[in-house]
């Protein structure tokens, strides 16, 4: 008899669903996590995001050197942590646009369009900003608007409407397109992540086992089956059903260390060969490129529990795309770069892109586990993503220029110059794009030989296994990607339990 029944590798967004689901149900459930516990002051309050990472609760992941962005290594904030990235970022909650799901069952991912989605997003929430019947007013996880709002923080959306943005009072109902306070899954002041809200309780009850500070480095497979998982330390733990939801780029760098891979890169690293799949391909993420404005009256500084970024807006940089293609999301403090002048007082209107065209590669470093990954997201590669970013960077200078900002507040762009060239601009970029923290797609599901997994998200060829988290995206949603994470979780569940 095998140890446990599952054994779910990773505490984030998408395994917390499926393990305390799991447990609920009176499965065995093991979840195994890399890091500790995510009750630390800093994770609870969201205004103090940006002290978490390059810490403990942070693997730290680096690109390669990108030949299109100025040949920089852009820094990947990943959370080792109970709660995983959701316990390290604004904690914004965004189901994307309905397009982008109907577009994954459009390629073979059969059971994930709009209409089999969108009920598990009413199933996930418990919606806190009035009463709608659209929104989930009973699920375990909180969601409301992200206020009272900072003073300058409305005035952006004031001045987003005056350049010609409309108002979207909910931007997770109907169209994306519009200025928006963002909805943020907090309550009681305090961040909830998935952990937080579906398996902590199992765990607190007794019907979960968790155990911390345990890293995962293969799955073992014997006769193209999952048997278990084996440890950094060497202890071997069986189950029945494997799930790993590890990310992006934990779970793809698992599986290839389990001989589940392109089979060229397998054998480079005498590592051997279990099944041929592109792991490791298809990397993408969002971006977003900082547009800085310095005011002439004081902008309060942070305050313990409100978030540096409360609003965002959803664009179009091309009046005929079906979906937005920008996100550019607002700032209450000038985010400045090392070696960029310092101001007394400003804010930051970030650029972004969530429509990325550019393809990269995850591939391990080394048969060596410490040795690390090879992470090549190709960022701006894709000339149809500079042009988006382009477009967005224009965008919130225009904004910056509305009357609600510069009479208001004394503002004036920063960095960079209103005046710049188109040629200068994309300089710009290429020295200061920095990651949303949404990496996707290494573990692509679908029906055809690109996919790692299938629609039901098990590993093609090997019984047993799953993966759950945003790697199974076969193209990244338009919008943050914790919601949709959320919806993967809940969707293996029910898989596992049918």
């Amino acid at each position: 008899m095998s140890d446990w029944d599952v054994i779910v590798v990773g505490g984030g967004t998408s395994g917390s669903i499926v393990a305390g689901r799991l447990a609920d149900a009176g499965r065995r459930t093991l979840l195994l996590e890399a890091g500790g516990s995510n009750r630390i002051a800093a994770i609870q309050d969201v205004s103090r995001l940006n002290t978490l990472w390059h810490s403990a609760v942070d693997w730290d992941f680096h690109t390669v050197p990108q030949e299109h962005a100025a040949g920089r290594r852009l820094h990947l904030p990943r959370g080792r942590v109970l709660g995983g990235s959701h316990s390290l970022n604004a904690a914004i909650w965004v189901r994307c646009a309905p397009a982008d799901f109907d577009g994954w069952a459009a390629q073979g991912a059969d059971g994930w369009s709009w209409e089999d989605v969108e009920p598990v997003y009413r199933r996930i929430e418990r919606w806190l900003s009035g009463d709608d019947e659209r929104r989930g007013r009973a699920g375990p996880l909180p969601v409301g608007a992200n206020t009272p709002l900072h003073p300058v923080q409305q005035s952006i959306m004031d001045a987003a409407v005056q350049a010609g943005l409309e108002l979207n009072t909910d931007y997770n109902v109907g169209d994306l397109d519009g200025v928006s306070v963002q909805q943020v899954t907090v309550e009681n002041k305090e961040r909830v992540t998935t952990w937080d809200a579906y398996a902590r309780p199992a765990a607190e009850a007794g019907r979960l086992a968790v155990r911390t500070d345990e890293a995962v480095t293969r799955v073992a497979i014997t006769a193209d089956r999952a048997t278990g998982v084996v440890l950094s330390s060497g202890e071997c733990i069986s189950a029945n059903h494997v799930v790993l939801s590890a990310g992006a780029l934990g779970s793809a760098e698992i599986l290839l260390r389990s001989g589940v891979g392109p089979a060229g890169h397998l054998a480079a690293l005498r590592i051997p060969l279990i099944a041929d799949l592109p792991v490791g391909e298809n990397l993408h993420d969002h971006y977003l490129v900082p547009v800085v404005f310095a005011t002439a009256r004081e902008v309060e500084g942070p305050t313990p529990f409100r978030s540096t970024t409360q609003t965002h807006w959803f664009w179009r940089s091309d009046p005929s795309l079906t979906v937005p293609d920008t996100q550019p999301i607002a700032f209450s403090v000038p985010l400045l770069e090392p070696g960029m002048e310092q101001i007394p007082w400003g804010f930051s209107l970030m650029a972004g892109i969530v429509s990325t065209k550019s393809r990269g590669t995850l591939r391990l470093a080394d048969v060596d586990p410490d040795a690390g990954l090879h992470i090549d997201p190709h960022v701006l590669e894709d000339e149809r993503d500079v042009a988006a970013m382009l477009a967005s960077v224009r965008q919130c200078l225009e904004v910056g220029a509305q009357p609600a900002l510069v009479d208001g507040w004394g503002a004036s762009p920063h960095y960079p110059r209103h005046e710049s060239s188109d040629d200068e601009l994309v300089a710009y970029i290429r020295q200061l794009i920095v990651t949303y923290h949404h990496q996707v797609g290494t573990c692509r599901m679908g029906r055809d030989e690109r996919a790692v997994v299938d629609p039901e998200l098990r590993v093609r060829g090997i019984e047993g296994l799953r993966v759950a988290d945003a790697s199974v995206m076969p193209t990244i949603t338009t919008g943050n990607t914790n919601a949709p994470c959320a919806v993967i979780g809940e969707r293996v569940a029910d898989l596992l339990l049918a």
